[in-house]
């Protein structure tokens, strides 16, 4: 009782400090189906320009918003489900969805916004509408769940961004009302989640789970209207903190990715670039890369993992969509052998061996030229220094013993 009066405090703080929003249900139908339907309060923070400064505005999502239906799908071949939603004077916020079988997620998000709208946006000087994207929006759940989170959810287009609160959300819906079994988010999981009360019995604890050792390394490959856009090749060891049902306290647990049993999907567009690992339906990890078409450098910038163990009391998520990880330049591949540990969120990170990845750029079904980590040149750099090292060692007992020979000589000669 008193932890749920604690999450309703902070609760209410949080939606005083976004400003309060309206909750506005959105769905979208094909016939008599429902397919996505989303349950949510939203605010955007968007920035433009006056004839005498640059301005933000705090924008709410209204409740009058609406679904547009010409412009909403429930996806078909070669298309992806879109939830766009309309308010004001030509405003509109659009998801779409991508699906590998077991989890669903997020794959864009897009804002338009009318900047001849003086409601929202005075004294600007441009009448022109704006379309943002963002590629790294961090939803996901397991395929027949409904994805909720409280907590206030961040996402940034740019310059400007949107903050999610109270959401609920479905996407491949198996009937027309949002599922009863949820997938939670993290911010949530950290707040709720509540350890059981200690056994009255006495039970024999259960022994810590053998380290898995070196994972195996696998070949994954997307590919875009019959054409290879990403090509990896990697052994990935995933360190996840969860709490145990058998341990009855939170552990912290290895877990190597099997590449015979781990299914590869994606899609790549001009500057974004996406590789989801799915094994056994019970553990996802999904990679985004992003391309700077200025600088013509790519980066990992986001992971997200969701995870349903057995012993999990709920379905795990984790991820973080501001990462700067394997940096190389566009037409080249990323290379390191060494093991590299990527921090992504306080109860995950992903340990990496024999990592080699090209999201971009990529002609053939081979790598290009690599571009090698840092770790890599290092280890090369040793044996060519302790080599160097003998070299000399041998040289100087050489130019020594030669030195002595002579000396040696000129001791015998004839007066």
């Amino acid at each position: 009782m008193e932890l749920n009066r604690a999450v309703g405090a902070l609760t209410m703080m949080w939606l005083a400090l976004i400003g309060c929003t309206q909750a506005v249900t959105l769905e979208v139908r094909q016939g008599n189906t429902t397919c996505i339907k989303a349950e949510l309060s939203a605010r955007f923070s968007i920035t433009y320009d006056t004839s005498s400064s640059t301005r933000t505005v705090s924008v709410p999502l209204p409740d009058s918003s609406t679904v547009d239906t010409g412009s909403s799908s429930c996806g078909s071949t070669g298309s992806l489900p879109w939830l766009v939603a309309v308010f004001g004077s030509g405003h509109a916020l659009g998801l779409s969805f991508s699906t590998n079988g077991s989890l669903y997620n997020v794959v864009n998000m897009t804002l338009q916004y009318n900047l001849s709208d003086a409601t929202f946006f005075p004294d600007a000087n441009s009448s022109d509408v704006v379309t943002v994207v963002s590629a790294s929006v961090g939803i996901s759940a397991a395929v027949n769940t409904t994805y909720r989170c409280v907590s206030p959810t961040l996402v940034r287009l740019g310059e400007n961004s949107v903050t999610f609160t109270d959401m609920k959300l479905e996407a491949y819906m198996a009937g027309n009302d949002l599922s009863s079994t949820e997938t939670i988010c993290m911010a949530d999981q950290a707040l709720t989640t509540v350890p059981p009360a200690p056994p009255r019995t006495t039970t024999v604890p259960t022994p810590a789970p053998t380290p898995p050792g070196r994972p195996e390394r696998g070949s994954y490959v997307v590919t875009a209207n019959g054409t290879v856009c990403l090509l990896a090749q990697m052994a990935l060891q995933l360190n996840i903190s969860y709490f145990s049902v058998s341990q009855n306290k939170t552990i912290q647990e290895l877990f190597n990715l099997t590449p015979n049993l781990t299914l590869s999907s994606g899609s790549c567009s001009a500057n974004s670039a996406y590789l989801v690992l799915t094994q056994e339906q019970s553990t996802a990890v999904n990679f985004t890369f992003t391309l700077n078409s200025t600088s013509s450098r790519y980066h990992l910038s986001g992971i997200n993992l969701l995870a349903s163990w057995p012993d999990m009391t709920a379905p795990t998520s984790a991820g973080n969509n501001s990462l700067d990880y394997l940096r190389s330049k566009l037409g080249r591949s990323y290379m390191c052998n060494a093991e590299q540990t990527l921090l992504v969120a306080p109860n995950f990170s992903l340990n990496t061996f024999q990592l080699q990845v090209q999201p971009f750029g990529v002609t053939t079904s081979q790598f290009a030229t690599a571009e090698e980590c840092q770790m890599d040149q290092d280890q090369m750099l040793i044996p060519i220094i302790v080599g160097a090292a003998l070299a000399g060692l041998v040289l100087i007992v050489l130019i020594a013993y030669l030195i002595g020979r002579k000396r040696s000589h000129a001791g015998y000669q004839t007066v």
